[in-house]
């Protein structure tokens, strides 16, 4: 059964927080709020968590997974980041928006994808989210709590509990957060390109 963690949205209790991170350093797979929606996410190197989250969402080798950064300072350590794409993405940050970019050698083999030897990266606009980034000290590997064959994410602490709870080892709820992915930009090829319509305005990239 997983673990439940109520946190309070502004003030996150900072012995929860501990807690919660203590678990994902023992390999645990969380649910968690963000400015967008309820995302799963898991320790960097958790190849476990990882095959986990693809199974929960049905996803194949082609799927962009998302390291969820603090900062830029951390975000600029697992992407390859020119001048001009900095400007674009830093204006837009931190919010609801996950740029897929050129990865580093930091980030391991199995997030990339195959092809393009690419990876998301996001920097969340949620007081809950930054407070476990701040905790654990690095990206929380992640993706969007969609479930196979739902057009809409599940967006309620208590419900995610209920329907995955031999899935997930804990589910943190912290009231409302958003209830729309994030909107996704491609930056890869240099230019912007619109892969996901979602929470974040695409006017800027358009």
């Amino acid at each position: 059964m997983a673990k439940y963690f109520d946190v309070h949205p502004e003030n996150p209790q900072r012995r929860t927080i501990s807690t919660v991170v203590d678990n994902i350093r023992s390999g645990a797979l969380i649910a968690y709020p963000t400015d967008s929606c309820f995302a799963l996410g898991c320790q960097l190197g958790n190849r476990d968590g990882l095959s986990r989250i693809r199974s929960i969402r049905n996803l194949d080798d082609r799927h962009h997974f998302t390291l969820v950064c603090q900062n830029f300072a951390q975000l600029g350590q697992f992407v390859h980041v020119d001048n001009d794409v900095f400007r674009a993405v830093k204006a837009a940050t931190p919010g609801s928006y996950t740029f897929i970019l050129p990865a580093t050698k930091e980030v391991p083999r199995q997030l990339l994808h195959p092809k393009k030897k690419t990876v998301g990266v996001r920097i969340p606009d949620h007081g809950v989210t930054q407070a476990l980034l701040a905790e654990l000290g690095e990206p929380l590997l992640s993706s969007t709590l969609l479930l196979p064959d739902e057009e809409e994410p599940l967006t309620q602490g208590w419900e995610i509990k209920e329907r995955l709870d031999h899935l997930v080892d804990a589910v943190v709820d912290s009231g409302d957060c958003g209830t729309e992915p994030t909107t996704v930009i491609d930056f890869s090829g240099g230019e912007a390109e619109i892969v996901r319509r979602g929470a974040g305005d695409t006017a800027r990239f358009a």
